[in-house]
């Protein structure tokens, strides 16, 4: 069977959610680039009416130019294992994929197979995140993981010692993915579908995670609050360093402080603690 495939060049915040709505019309096999996605659709199964729709919807917003081509079948594991390379955050923890060998002098070590994506999906955002986690102490408390993707951050917390971990995200995919995610790591618990609203998590915790996008975490900053205990940790990211101070502006109101900032390819990330 052959595959179409799509160089799709966009804005880089735009990645995600053209990937999500992709594999629903379809798509089956992603690869990050330097200029925005591939992606890949079995000839048989493509739906071009539903693509070009897809396609005008984001062509403005996210200044979308493609290019069309056809390539034949692929071992798709094979190209995603070329392409997907393990990360080191500093000494604290190594991220490897399954067919990627240990590795020695880490604190902690993290097995993710993303699902239906053979790029290396480690972005600044999740590095920043896992680096502040680890200067934050979870041993004994109740982290929540706000749109938790493939889980990574679900699984640093459990192996710092966390007490209890719930996770959720809106993407089917990502909760299939982020459950045998959860697996290869020893984790019992299952990742929850929906937003915040939707999954009502019943607080509080200790420590809040949410790597997801400026407006998300405006809009949903209060109900962080009111979910984190006293003294308890709200971590953040997902947002440009510009963004930093309408975030710290919302958040302060809500008894939310920031105590560390840091940022990485003008990535932004934050840890906030509440009054």
């Amino acid at each position: 069977m052959d595959y179409l495939e799509f160089k799709i060049t966009c804005l880089e915040e735009f990645r995600e959610i053209l990937i999500a709505e992709l594999a629903e019309i379809g798509f089956d096999s992603f690869l990050e680039t330097d200029e925005g996605i591939d992606a890949y659709a079995p000839e048989p199964d493509f739906d071009r009416e539903a693509f070009d729709q897809l396609l005008e919807k984001y062509r403005l917003p996210a200044q979308v130019s493609l290019q069309e081509g056809k390539m034949p079948k692929v071992n798709w594991n094979e190209e995603w294992e070329k392409n997907y390379d393990p990360i080191a955050v500093e000494d604290l923890v190594y991220v490897r994929a399954s067919f990627h060998q240990p590795a020695a002098g880490f604190k902690h070590e993290i097995v993710i197979n993303p699902k239906m994506s053979f790029g290396t999906g480690h972005h600044a955002t999740t590095f920043q995140m896992l680096k502040h986690q680890g200067a934050i102490d979870h041993q004994g408390k109740r982290v929540l993981d706000v749109g938790s993707g493939t889980g990574i951050l679900a699984i640093m917390a459990h192996l710092c010692g966390a007490k209890e971990v719930e996770a959720f995200d809106i993407d089917e995919w990502c909760v299939e993915n982020g459950n045998e995610n959860f697996d290869l790591n020893g984790l019992s618990t299952r990742m929850d579908i929906g937003t915040i609203r939707d999954v009502n998590p019943q607080g509080p915790y200790e420590i809040i995670l949410a790597n997801i996008n400026k407006n998300v975490l405006l809009d949903e900053m209060s109900i962080y609050s009111d979910l984190l205990a006293p003294n308890g940790h709200l971590l953040l990211s997902g947002f440009y360093t510009e963004d930093v101070d309408d975030l710290t502006a919302c958040a302060k109101p809500l008894g939310l402080s920031l105590i560390q900032m840091h940022s990485k390819d003008n990535w932004a990330a934050l840890i906030l603690q509440k009054d």
